[in-house]
């Protein structure tokens, strides 16, 4: 009996770190700024049926409309309410999304945004998504409500009201972040009316969230609300299952506030991991592919278990955030399928896929001035998510999670699910290669010559088809094929000039 009640209270200890996929389903994608009724036909066409466990949706509660400039991506980090209310939908689409997604298989996870409200320069009125009235110069959110007794501003220490010193903790979690509106989250009227704008959520249907600017928050403030939250709904998740939890936590070392301090309320996000891997992959700074064989916690990184890990995200791949010009995005697409495609194959943290748009870059003066653009629209109205002959998309929407080179990782991924790192090779240079148990191999060639090597991959003898040229179709492979031996040795070749320099097998791409 006690040892029962030992298990019981650890499951509810670590509920939060568990994004609850189905199926073996072990990444998630985010569908940025996708309208609801695409990402309910994705789930269903595409991301089911490829074994992808979820996506991250944009801020889905009604912000302020921002036309200077016009409609920009960041006017979703501007709230007025928590109405259900976006430019992706309404609540009944938001609905039918969930459902239809949860009934494939496909979690959903919402990008909260509750550290605070609109910006204290937006103008006031009934510019927003919902058409609500709000007034952030008196800090009136009626639609809330919120009121001038909800905020930090009398808290805040600086003559400015803004955070100008990162490295004091009370500036960056009591101050301002860029003018928006900080919610006074000590105060349980506020931690329970985002807890209400949550539990509306989960009893959609949602499996989770991303916390916004989590590292603005004093960590016991957030406990305080995600201890008010309601377990998972049944009618898609067993009974008792908790919400998955995982904060944005920007800590690249060197400031007052560290990830560590946020692991008591569910997984952070390592920010660390898409910047050292695209200064290794980039090859600055005398990095190289060999210097992976420690990758993760022997990089100074979180443990594997608190980590939620990407190459890249909405921000830094604009050059906010964190990172800098290491970051790797779909502008450098060759060097960026083998990022991902190494984030997929190794075993460290919980991987999040980015699923991006285009805009039209311009630099003056080593900036993208043009890193504000907001999705494909028609007069500010989202441009559906439109598919080609060849399942990449169109309208301009990168759509990342559809090449074949990430969706094929993703379920590589899959199949070595639970497998340790094994088989480790490397040239001292830029060609490594390892395995997942018996179960996958991948080999990686970045450096200016030719790989030609026979390794050993652990895998059964036969002919398997590498998932990066191709894909396995009936008995047969549509791209490059690789025997192994009954030693569970194999030859690769992979030309220093190839596309994709990089091979990947797995038991279920065997003939």
């Amino acid at each position: 009996m006690r040892l029962l009640l030992l298990l019981s209270v650890f499951d509810v200890c670590w509920a939060q770190y568990d994004p609850r996929t189905k199926c073996g389903r072990t990444s998630i994608v985010h569908l940025f700024e996708w309208r609801w009724d695409d990402i309910a036909l994705e789930c269903e066409r595409y991301l089911a049926p490829n074994g992808f466990g979820g996506v991250q949706v944009s801020p889905p509660n009604e912000n302020a409309v921002i036309n200077n400039p016009l409609r920009p991506w960041w006017e979703r980090y501007q709230p007025v309410s928590y109405k259900i209310c976006s430019r992706s939908g309404s609540e009944d689409e938001f609905r039918a999304m969930v459902k239809r997604c949860n009934d494939v298989g496909v979690n959903i996870y919402v990008d909260a945004v509750v550290n605070h409200m609109c910006g204290k320069d937006v103008s006031a009125g009934t510019s927003s998504t919902c058409g609500s009235y709000y007034n952030p110069g008196s800090r009136d959110f009626p639609a809330v409500p919120y009121s001038g007794w909800d905020f930090n501003d009398g808290k805040c220490q600086t003559s400015s009201g803004e955070i100008e010193n990162y490295n004091d903790a009370n500036q960056v979690r009591d101050c301002r972040l860029s003018g928006l509106l900080d919610l006074a989250l000590e105060k349980d009227y506020v931690r329970s009316t985002i807890a209400a704008y949550l539990n509306h959520l989960i009893s959609i249907g949602v499996a989770g969230f991303r916390i916004d600017a989590s590292k603005h928050m004093w960590p016991g403030d957030m406990k305080a609300f995600l201890d008010k939250l309601n377990n998972l709904n049944t009618s898609w998740f067993p009974e008792g299952s908790r919400p998955f939890i995982y904060q944005e936590v920007i800590d690249l070392g060197g400031e007052a506030i560290h990830s560590s301090d946020y692991f008591g309320n569910g997984r952070v996000t390592e920010f660390k991991y898409g910047a050292k891997l695209g200064t290794v992959i980039r090859k600055w700074d005398g990095e190289k592919m060999a210097y992976l064989k420690n990758w993760g916690e022997g990089w100074s990184f979180m443990p594997s278990d608190k980590a939620l890990v990407f190459v890249d995200n909405h921000d830094n791949q604009r050059g906010h955030g964190a990172g800098g010009a290491s970051i790797l995005t779909f502008w450098d697409a060759r060097l960026y399928k083998m990022a991902v495609g190494f984030m997929l194959a190794h075993p460290y943290g919980f991987p999040r896929v980015m699923s991006s748009f285009k805009w039209p870059r311009y630099f003056e003066n080593g900036k993208d001035v043009n890193d504000w653009v907001g999705p494909p629209n028609d007069n500010g109205t989202i441009k559906q998510v439109t598919i080609n002959a060849d399942t990449t998309c169109g309208n301009d929407w990168v759509c990342e999670h559809r090449w074949r080179q990430i969706r094929n990782m993703v379920i590589f991924r899959n199949v070595v699910n639970g497998q340790s790192l094994t088989n480790w090779w490397d040239n001292g240079s830029n060609q490594i290669a390892f395995g997942r148990g018996n179960k996958g191999f991948i080999v990686f060639n970045n450096d200016d010559w030719a790989l030609n090597s026979n390794l050993q991959t652990g895998l059964p003898a036969g002919t398997y088809c590498d998932v990066i040229s191709g894909d396995k179709s009936d008995n047969d492979c549509t791209g490059i094929q690789v025997h192994v031996g009954n030693d569970g040795r194999a030859y690769f070749s992979i030309c220093n000039s190839a596309e994709d320099p990089f091979i990947a097998i797995h038991v279920n791409a065997k003939l």
